[in-house]
Parts: structure tokens; C-alpha cells; sequence
């Protein structure tokens, strides 16, 4: 039994990172692919780029089309060729961050990530959520280390919409409770192995400091400004859950995400931490969890405006059957949910998500 533990090279956090931290790119290469879309061009990148080229650098700027997907990440890294880049920067949100991640790894170059919302667990981890042109997952890409440099800038991040500081709080809030499932069934985790000591305390502490900090930072993040709690739960967000979903392991509650996508419709209006919020609920309908849990993880994400019912998924006027076919994506071969400590099946899936909907509208009476 190996036990395995990754975690990116180097994690830099705080106000202004954006110029303080542009030395640490250059340690990594001087001729950098910029990947970012043009909302966040506009709001940081262009400012970013500046910074680089007053160090010196040669920065290719690609505008970055949307969607973690095979066809686009071969388009970018041909780019990437042609312009002999060194070092490869995702800079904006996880789907960005992904692609960024998977061309440095067909260029075989470093790659530098730099969040500019705290909504995903995704900067600091070696893997990609790959996803069809259309949107729906396809795939998880695996790769032979972690980001070299993850770059956090908080005020940066203390501009962007409160509503995606909420939904990274309920991406981070799943990394314990999916943790916790895997280590009861000494399961394996992303890493390849058997969940650490210092893996296991680390997606704890991910969950006390959501719990502690969450709501003083969502009015720092309303009032734009930085604070301790907000640099908490920003840190929360991305390094704690990142390191503690990779090296602790997913079960349920990200499978469940990964099974919304098998539906049309308004539910993917919904962010990618909206939809782990109600698949964290999900799973812990399936851990039969007591009462005072329930009602715990419930108030709480009502308490950040997060979907605790089928009708704040957009799935009020969804069937038996609609939510049978989220249970067969969640469930199909490969997908983390088998790392719970026991079967879980399709119609598991589908019964829960109808109860869990059922619970929370019985708490409103």
C-alpha cells in the first residue's frame, strides 16, 4: 500500500501578486503563452502583461474560446509552437486553468496558473476536467506533476462576482466529505494512492475554516476589499481544497456534478461549485448522515444563496427518468463515485437526489 501526496511547486498568495509575483515566472521561462479570454483580458491580463514585459518577457496573449476541450487545447498548442514558448500562463477560471494545463503538457513546458476567481479547486492540482465542444464531460486528464507556480492575487479576486467566491466555497466544502468517504474505504485517490496523514488533516482544515470565515468574507468580497477572512477562504478555495481533493481523494459528490451533464437545459445557467453543492447533499443522503448534519451543510449553503432544491437546479419539471440518466453518467465505469465505501447504483443516485430535494422543502413547512 503506497500512500502519495502531490501538491504544486510553489503557491503564492496575497495583494498585488500579479507584479510581485511575474520574478517567480521568469525562473520558469522568459518567452510565456498568455491564455485567457477577453472578458478577464480586459479586467486583468492586459495589466498583467505589462508587468511581464517590463521584466523582460516575451508574452504571446491567446484568447481562450471557452471550453476546456480537446480541439481547443491542439489549437492553442500549436500556437505555442509556432511561437517557441517556454513557460505556458492560464490566467482566469478552471476551464481556463485546465486547457492551460494540458498544453504545457503536450508542449512539455512549465506551466504557470493564475486564478482570477477563487471558484475551483482546479489551479493547484495535475489533472484537467476535459469537456465535448457542447459542454458536457468527457474525460479526466492525468498529469506527471503539478503546476509549477500558482500565482493568487486577492485583489484581484476580491473584484470578481461574490456569487463565484459562494460557488467555490461549495466546491471546497465537498473535499471533506468526499475525503472522508474515500479514507472509510482506504480507497485511492486522484494521486494514484492511498490517502497521507498530512493530506487527510489539510481537507479538515478546508472545511473548519469554510465553516469559520465563509460569511466574512462574502462581504469583503461584496465590498471589494481584502481581508484576513477573505485571504482564509480564498486560500481555502483553491490551495486547501485543491491539495485535499487530489491527495485525499473524490467520491460521490463530484461524480454526481459530472452526471448533471448528461441533461439539457437551464441547469447549466448554474456554476460548477452550484452543482457540487447539491451533489455534496446528494452524497450525504447516501451516507444515510443524521439529522444535525444535514441541517448543518443545509443552512449553511442556503445561507450563500446555493441550490438546495430541485427547483433552484432547474430541475423542478425534471422525471424519474431525467434523473436516472444523471445516475448513469454519475455511475458509469471510471467515475469516482466507486471510491464510496459501498455500491452505489444508478437508481441510488436518482432516489437521493429526489429525497434530498424532499428533505430540504420539508424543513421550509
Amino acid at each position: 500500500m503506497e500512500k502519495v501526496f502531490v501538491s504544486p511547486s510553489r503557491y503564492v498568495q496575497g495583494k498585488g501578486v500579479l507584479k510581485s509575483g511575474v520574478p517567480y515566472i521568469k525562473k520558469l521561462g522568459k518567452t510565456a503563452l498568455l491564455l485567457c479570454d477577453d472578458v478577464v483580458w480586459d479586467i486583468a491580463g492586459e495589466t498583467f502583461q505589462g508587468y511581464m514585459q517590463e521584466e523582460s518577457m516575451n508574452v504571446t496573449r491567446v484568447p481562450f474560446n471557452g471550453e476546456a476541450s480537446t480541439a481547443e487545447i491542439d489549437r492553442v498548442s500549436e500556437i505555442g509552437t509556432n511561437q517557441t514558448v517556454d513557460v505556458v500562463i492560464g490566467l482566469g477560471g478552471g476551464k481556463t486553468i485546465d486547457a492551460a494545463k494540458a498544453i504545457s503538457d503536450q508542449l512539455e513546458i512549465p506551466v504557470v496558473i493564475v486564478p482570477t476567481i477563487a471558484s475551483t479547486d482546479a489551479p493547484t492540482s495535475a489533472l484537467s476536467v476535459i469537456y465535448t465542444e457542447e459542454g458536457a464531460f468527457e474525460k479526466y486528464l492525468f498529469y506527471k506533476s503539478n503546476p509549477e507556480l500558482v500565482l493568487v492575487d486577492t485583489e484581484v479576486i476580491s473584484k470578481a462576482p461574490p456569487r463565484l467566491l459562494a460557488s467555490g466555497i461549495a466546491d471546497a466544502m465537498a473535499t471533506w466529505v468526499e475525503g472522508s468517504a474515500v479514507i472509510k474505504k482506504n480507497g485511492n485517490t486522484m494521486a494514484g494512492g492511498k490517502s497521507t496523514l498530512a493530506a487527510e488533516a489539510i481537507a479538515k482544515k478546508c472545511e473548519e475554516t469554510l465553516f469559520t470565515y465563509a460569511f466574512q468574507a462574502m462581504e469583503a468580497c461584496r465590498a471589494k476589499v481584502v481581508t484576513p477572512a477573505l485571504e482564509a477562504v480564498v486560500e481555502a478555495n483553491t490551495l486547501l481544497s485543491g491539495i485535499g481533493f487530489e491527495s485525499c481523494g473524490l467520491a460521490a459528490a463530484h461524480a454526481i456534478h459530472n452526471g448533471f451533464t448528461a441533461l439539457d437545459g437551464d441547469i447549466h445557467s448554474l456554476t460548477h461549485g452550484e452543482k457540487v453543492a447539491y451533489g455534496t447533499l446528494t452524497q450525504l443522503f447516501l451516507e444515510n448522515r443524521p439529522k444535525e448534519v444535514l441541517d448543518q451543510y443545509i443552512h449553511f449553503y442556503q445561507a450563500l444563496d446555493l441550490p438546495t432544491t430541485l427547483k433552484e437546479m432547474k430541475l423542478e419539471n425534471a422525471s424519474y427518468e431525467d434523473l436516472l440518466k444523471v445516475g448513469q453518467l454519475a455511475t458509469q465505469k471510471g467515475e469516482t463515485i466507486h471510491d464510496m465505501p459501498f455500491v452505489v447504483t444508478a437508481d441510488d443516485v436518482a432516489s437521493a437526489l429526489i429525497a434530498t430535494d424532499s428533505y430540504v422543502r420539508s424543513l421550509e413547512k
